[in-house]
């Protein structure tokens, strides 16, 4: 029987190397330290079964509570991953202050001793050093040997990518810039800093290699394929700006399939069953043992019995999913908390006399009335307040391709961005109306679990819509495109083409907001902003900071942990 990293009930074999393997991993957070008495190729790969071994850890790794600088509880890899990518973004709405470290990610406030910022770099340094072993101890010419070998490759290069992209500036801001240290094998060697474009040029050799190497997954989709190689690499490629390369690289993946073949029909229950879905390409598999309660990544977006709710969709992001209200993402995937019995309207939006730049502001709610024309207004201390329908998108009423947009009033002295709704419950003390974001939770009907996706089919679709739009391939975006809102349940005249942009100005756009909407609290949102020199707009309702984070803030990388920076040497970020 073939042995699952996923299952508790393992054999003695298993556990004594998994033991020696997790030791390495969480012995020491500076790269210039490895123990040379706890893992190596003779103790661990003396038979088949050793690199096996060495990868399902390397799985293992990503999901289990570490301890980091007496940390352990809800510390894990995927938890800070998914947060630290997120949060600094413009899709999610932050309740309130916490003092769980995600809030100084939020409010752009890191420093280097911050646990989840230290242990990302300690646990993706670790992964990186035990695909090491495997690279350098299997002979590649024996087929039994090539699929753990392209998997060692494979999770080499994601745990690069994830490092340059969390702890370096974007690429297309030069090739030159900082980097974060290379990792290509386990000999002994000076930690420095390469380039960013030298990190990037190892991450498409060991993606690269990954694809030649690996067929179909050896198991569900937390184990990696070929065409899971493939999917990061045109991710890559899409960063680096290589846009032909993408495009190439989605079309090998594809091998003339039709998109939607790849696409979960069952897109509402999707991510409750990522882990064995056809969508998935590499996730990060979670059994129901691996439950971790309130210290799950689902915890801060949903209250379900257990669960903190915090997190909440942004306003500009709601705006996007209601202009289609049968979207699936907006109708399945966020769980509006309605005021049960409530027949009232209300208009939500954030009160100017709370915005601050460093601590945010709160939301206001005003009952509002409609006219027989539906246009809304609403009474605050005596005054009647027009609440504006505007057209978007630099289109006005007289353009009959301007279909959507947006609700203002001016208030207070600003023009406030208004949400119209029905009545909804309010978090208890705040002001915030509670809307649930469902896309880590359910697995096996449990709330708080989830099998975290890092990359999909859906996703790989639009890096190449992207890839298209920007190099001028407009009626092939737009074809992408739609293939992911066909399958979202948009109808048919909410698709686009080249002759119908629905108001926007370019296509390049259009993939963009399609992005932001397919792929919103996935760990995409703050790349694509800054990679693009676009600034994060962040000026809506939450306990962010109201403001705009130009793409040029030294804060949009991570600083260097304190624990690896004091001991290497390499040089810190700017601003840290």
């Amino acid at each position: 029987m073939k042995t699952n990293i996923f299952n508790k009930t393992l054999g003695t074999w298993y556990l004594v190397a998994l033991s020696l393997v997790l030791s390495l991993g969480f012995s020491s957070c500076n790269l210039d330290y490895f123990p040379s008495d706890e893992l190596n190729s003779d103790l661990l790969l003396q038979d088949a079964k050793g690199a096996e071994y060495i990868m399902d850890g390397c799985y293992a790794l990503m999901k289990d509570e570490v301890e980091f600088l007496g940390y352990a509880s809800g510390n894990t890899y995927a938890r800070h991953y998914f947060q630290l990518t997120e949060f600094p973004a413009d899709n999610i709405c932050l309740s309130s202050h916490t003092t769980d470290p995600l809030y100084e990610a939020t409010a752009y406030m890191m420093n280097d001793g911050l646990k989840n910022v230290g242990t990302l770099w300690m646990v993706g340094y670790k992964i990186i050093y035990m695909t090491n072993t495997v690279i350098e101890t299997l002979d590649e010419s024996v087929q039994e040997n090539r699929q753990l070998l392209g998997e060692a490759y494979f999770m080499r290069g994601l745990m690069h990518l994830h490092l340059v992209t969390l702890y370096a500036k974007p690429y297309s801001m030069g090739r030159d810039n900082l980097g974060v240290p290379l990792r290509t094998s386990t000999a002994s060697e000076v930690t420095v800093r390469n380039p960013v474009g030298e990190v990037y040029d190892q991450i498409v050799k060991d993606l690269t290699k990954a694809s030649e190497l690996m067929g179909a997954s050896r198991g569900n989709a937390g184990y990696p394929s070929r065409d899971a190689a493939l999917g990061v690499l045109s991710r890559v490629y899409l960063y680096m700006e290589e846009y032909d390369k993408c495009i190439a690289t989605v079309n090998e993946a594809l091998n003339g399939a039709d998109p939607a073949s790849k696409l979960e029909t069952d897109f509402a229950n999707y991510f409750a069953n990522a882990k064995t879905s056809k969508e998935t390409l590499f996730c990060i598999a979670h059994e129901t043992s691996d439950d971790c309660g309130q210290s799950s990544i689902g915890s801060m977006y949903l209250k379900d019995g257990i669960g903190w709710g915090e997190i909440y969709p942004s306003d500009p992001l709601m705006y996007l999913y209601e202009r289609y209200p049968d979207d699936i993402r907006y109708k399945d995937f966020l769980w509006k908390q309605f005021k049960e019995g409530s027949t009232k309207t209300y208009a939500y939006f954030p009160d100017p006399a709370s915005i601050s730049d460093e601590t945010g502001s709160v939301k206001l709610k005003f009952e509002v009335t409609a006219d027989a024309s539906g246009n809304y207004s609403f009474k605050s201390g005596g005054t009647t307040y027009e609440v504006e329908k505007r057209m978007i998108n630099g289109k006005g009423e007289a353009d009959p391709s301007g279909e959507y947009y947006e609700y203002h009033v001016n208030y207070g002295g600003m023009d406030c961005l208004v949400r119209i709704a029905p009545e909804m419950i309010l978090r208890t003390g705040y002001s915030f109306p509670m809307i649930f974001v469902k896309k880590f939770s359910y697995q096996d009907g449990n709330p708080m679990l989830s099998s975290p996706v890092l990359c999909r089919w859906a996703e790989v679709i639009l890096n190449r819509a992207e890839a298209e739009a920007r190099s001028g391939k407009d009626a092939e975006a737009l074809a992408d495109v739609n293939v992911i809102r066909t399958r979202a349940g948009i109808p048919a005249e909410g698709m686009f083409s080249v002759g119908n942009l629905h108001g926007y100005d370019n296509v390049a756009d259009i993939v963009m907001d399609e992005r932001r909407m397919e792929l919103a609290f996935e760990g995409h949102r703050m790349f694509d902003v800054y990679r693009n020199k676009q600034n994060m707009d962040r000026r809506y309702a939450g306990a962010q900071p109201w403001k705009v984070v130009p793409y040029t803030e030294p804060h949009i990388q991570y600083p260097i942990p304190n624990n690896e920076w004091t001991v290497s040497g390499i040089e810190q970020n700017p601003g840290y």
